[in-house]
């Protein structure tokens, strides 16, 4: 197995149904063919995609699609695409974006690791985020951890030179885990101006797990580390 590689035979989330209101399920059915990007196996051409070349950022696992709705509405000269799996997440993004209006975002409903190896060109990124990745705290489901360093390599080489990886988390071990990794992988530089972790960004928008955690007193860590 090469360094940018993933394990396929373990995967870092389960899919679940959930319940999918009537117009999340419209919303797919509606609106996807006009946001909505298929899995494939070729390379994107993102310049195609959007119409226009433009710093492209993408957010990994969106949730519901809070923080790159605003993202997307703050930074118009910048271009967007959410990977995600679960439907009803999606249904509610699309049903966003259309309700601001918003031509910036781009959206695929499939496993962000294999959207990585086939989709998305080297060097082609500005800027990944991966917020409150689902943490798989018993020890024996630790091997399901997205941030690990066959995926850490895989997103760097499709970072530009300058690109940026952004990660947070509200579980101190995988917090720790992470800073970890992130510091041992050679074309990263860590941002943080004592070497660890940085201040919560002022655009990122709280999503509903960070609320959750919040309400529960848990603390965020978050991490931004550069590709040299």
């Amino acid at each position: 197995m090469t360094a940018t590689e993933h394990p396929r035979s373990i995967r870092s989330f389960v899919t679940r149904g959930g319940r999918i209101t009537a117009a999340q399920e419209r919303a797919l059915s509606c609106l996807w063919p006009k946001y909505g990007v298929a899995f494939a196996t070729q390379v994107l051409d993102t310049q195609a995609l959007f119409g226009r070349d433009a710093p492209c950022t993408i957010e990994i696992g969106f949730g519901n699609g809070e923080n790159l709705l605003s993202l997307a509405a703050a930074h118009p000269g910048r271009d967007f695409l959410g990977v995600e799996v679960h439907r009803p997440g999606v249904g509610r993004l699309l049903l966003g974006l259309e309700e601001r209006r918003l031509g910036n975002v781009r959206v695929i409903c499939h496993d962000a690791v294999e959207v990585f190896e086939r989709q998305i060109a080297p060097h082609s990124v500005h800027e990944i985020l991966v917020l409150f990745p689902d943490p798989w705290p018993k020890k024996r489901h630790h091997k399901r951890r997205l941030i690990q360093r066959p995926f850490v390599d895989l997103a760097v080489s499709r970072l530009v030179h300058g690109g940026v990886l952004r990660l947070a988390t509200d579980w101190q071990p995988y917090a720790l885990e992470m800073l970890s990794t992130l510091m041992a992988t050679p074309e990263l530089e860590n941002l943080a101006p004592a070497g660890a972790f940085v201040p919560r960004p002022a655009e990122r928008a709280a999503t509903r797990f960070e609320r959750r955690g919040e309400r529960l007193g848990h603390e965020v860590w978050d991490l931004a580390f550069r590709r040299t």
